[in-house]
C-alpha cells in the first residue's frame, strides 16, 4: 500500500483511460427513463390516468441529473461512470414507490393533503446541491486528512446532540436520534457517519504500522499487542454509549462495523475482525440483559408472530407482503404495501419486494452491489493510502447499511431503524448519502485521471558538464 504522501496523479504505465462521460450520460438517461415509466405505471394502475404533475416531475428529475452530470464532466471528468447512474436509478425507484404509497394513503383517507414524494424530490434537489458543493470545494480528497480531528469532533458532537436534548424534540419511536424544531426534522447521525469515516481513514493511515504489530500467534492468528487494543475498545465504548443514551441500535452497529472493517483493511490482520465480532457479541449480550428496548427487539425478531398484535406487527406485515409478492410481484400499484406501518422509510424494501417480487428486489440489490463494487475498485486503484481507506470505508458503509436494513425487513436480523440508502423516505439520509457519493466520485477521479506531464527539473550545478580550457 502506498504511503500517505503518494500523489494519486502520479505517472502510470499504459494508455490513459477514456473519461467515459458519454457512457455516464447514456446510463443516466436510461435511469431517468425507468423512473418516469415507473411513475406512469403507478398512475395508470391506481388512478387509471396520467396525472398532470407527471410532466413537471419528469422535467425536474431530468434536470437534476443533467446538472450533476455536467458538474462531474467539468470538475471530475475522469470519475467512475457507474457511480452517478446507480444513485439516479435508486433514488428514482424510491420516488416511484413513495408516490405509490402516497396514492394508497389518499385512497384510504381522502382528506390527506400532503404527499411525501414531492418532499422527497425537494430533498433530492438539496442532495444534488450538496453533491455539487463537495465536488467544487474538495478538489483533492487528500486535503480532508488535514481536518481529520476537527471532523472527528464534529461527528462526536452530532452524535451526542440528540441525547442531550429533551425527548420532546429528539425522540421518535423510542430512539433519540432526531432534532425536531418548527416542523423541521434532521437526523444528525447521518452526517456524523461521514465525518467519522474520514477521521477513521486519516487515523488508521497514521497508526497502521503500530496496529499491524503482532504480539503472539494463537491457532494461526497473529494477535495484536494488548496496548494496541485502545482504538477498537474506544470505538466499542462509543457504540455502546450510542445504544445506551440514544437507544439507536442501527447507528451503534453501523459505526462499530465500519471502524472494525477499516481497521482490518489498514492492517490486513484478520485477528482484528475476530476481536471486533467478540466485542460486539459481548456488548449485544450485555445490552440484551440490561436494556428493555433491546430485549424487546430481539424477542420480536426471534418470534415475530408471538407479538403480531403489538411490537411484531410491522415485521409480520412485511413478511406477509414479501410472501404475497412471490417471484415476480403484484406489479407497481397492484399490491397493498401500505398495510406495513412506516413503509415509506423503514420498510420500503418490503414494498418493493411485494410489488416487484423477488426478482425486482434482487435487481435493486444488484444496483447497490454495483455502487459498492465501484467504490471498492476505486480503493484498489487510487494510489494514496488515505484515499484507499476512505473509499473502502464509504463503500462498506453503504454495503453494511443495506445488509442490516434488508436483514431486518426479511427477519434475518433484529430491526435497527436504519433506512435504505437513496430509496427510503427521509431528507437527512438522502442528503448525507449524496455527500458520500460525491466523495467517492472525487476519489475515483483522482484514481483514473491520467498523469500530467511534469517539466524536467533544471540540472544541478554539480551535474553540469565541465571542460578544461588551456591557454
Amino acid at each position: 500500500m502506498a504511503g500517505p504522501s503518494t500523489d494519486p496523479r502520479a505517472p502510470t504505465v499504459g494508455t490513459p483511460p477514456p473519461s467515459r462521460r458519454g457512457t455516464e450520460a447514456a446510463l443516466l438517461a436510461f435511469a431517468v427513463l425507468i423512473t418516469v415509466v415507473a411513475q406512469c405505471i403507478v398512475d395508470l394502475t391506481i388512478t387509471g390516468a396520467l396525472r398532470s404533475e407527471l410532466a413537471l416531475f419528469g422535467v425536474w428529475f431530468s434536470a437534476l441529473w443533467a446538472v450533476a452530470h455536467l458538474v462531474v464532466r467539468r470538475w471530475a471528468s475522469y470519475a467512475d461512470p457507474l457511480l452517478l447512474p446507480a444513485v439516479a436509478l435508486l433514488s428514482g425507484l424510491g420516488l416511484a414507490v413513495i408516490h405509490r404509497l402516497d396514492l394508497a394513503a389518499e385512497q384510504v383517507n381522502s382528506t390527506v393533503t400532503r404527499e411525501d414524494a414531492p418532499v422527497q424530490l425537494v430533498w433530492a434537489t438539496l442532495g444534488v446541491l450538496f453533491f455539487v458543493a463537495v465536488l467544487v470545494i474538495v478538489r483533492d480528497h487528500r486535503t480532508l486528512s488535514r481536518y481529520a480531528y476537527t471532523l472527528a469532533l464534529i461527528g462526536m458532537a452530532l452524535l451526542a446532540l440528540p441525547a442531550l436534548l429533551p425527548a420532546s424534540i429528539s425522540e421518535v419511536n423510542g430512539a433519540k436520534i432526531w432534532i425536531r424544531l418548527a416542523g423541521f426534522s434532521i437526523q444528525p447521525g447521518e452526517f456524523a457517519k461521514i465525518c467519522l469515516v474520514v477521521f477513521f481513514a486519516a487515523y488508521l493511515v497514521d497508526k497502521r504500522d503500530v496496529l499491524a504489530l503482532a504480539s503472539r500467534r494463537v491457532m494461526g492468528l497473529e494477535l495484536p499487542r494488548g496496548r494496541d487494543l485502545g482504538p477498537v475498545l474506544l470505538a466499542w465504548v462509543l457504540s455502546i454509549l450510542v445504544l445506551v443514551f440514544e437507544r439507536d441500535l442501527g447507528s451503534s452497529l453501523l459505526l462499530f462495523g465500519i471502524f472494525v472493517v477499516m481497521l482490518y483493511v489498514a492492517t490486513e490482520r484478520s485477528s482484528w475482525l475476530l476481536i471486533g465480532v467478540g466485542l460486539f457479541a459481548g456488548g449485544a449480550l450485555i445490552a440484551y440483559q440490561i436494556f428493555g428496548h433491546v430485549q424487546q427487539r430481539v424477542d420480536t425478531w426471534l418470534d415475530p408472530f408471538a407479538y403480531q398484535d403489538d411490537a411484531g406487527y410491522q415485521l409480520v406485515q412485511s413478511l406477509f407482503g414479501l410472501g404475497t409478492g412471490g417471484l415476480f410481484g403484484a406489479g407497481l400499484g397492484g399490491g397493498r404495501p401500505d398495510q406495513v406501518p412506516i413503509a415509506k422509510s423503514d420498510f420500503i424494501a418490503s414494498a418493493i419486494g411485494e410489488e416487484l417480487g423477488l426478482f425486482g428486489l434482487v435487481a435493486v440489490i444488484i444496483v447497490y452491489l454495483v455502487l459498492v463494487e465501484r467504490g471498492l475498485r476505486t480503493s484498489l486503484v487510487v494510489r494514496d493510502a488515505f484515499g484507499k481507506l476512505l473509499s473502502a470505508g464509504l463503500a462498506f458503509a453503504v454495503a453494511w447499511q443495506v445488509f442490516v436494513v434488508l436483514g431486518g425487513v426479511t427477519g434475518l436480523l433484529p430491526l435497527t431503524g436504519l433506512t435504505t440508502p437513496f430509496v427510503a423516505y427521509g431528507g437527512s439520509s438522502l442528503v448525507a448519502n449524496f455527500v458520500l457519493v460525491a466523495l467517492l466520485v472525487r476519489i475515483s477521479d483522482a484514481a483514473r485521471r491520467p498523469a500530467t506531464p511534469q517539466a524536467a527539473p533544471p540540472p544541478r550545478l554539480g551535474d553540469a558538464p565541465t571542460e578544461v580550457v588551456t591557454p
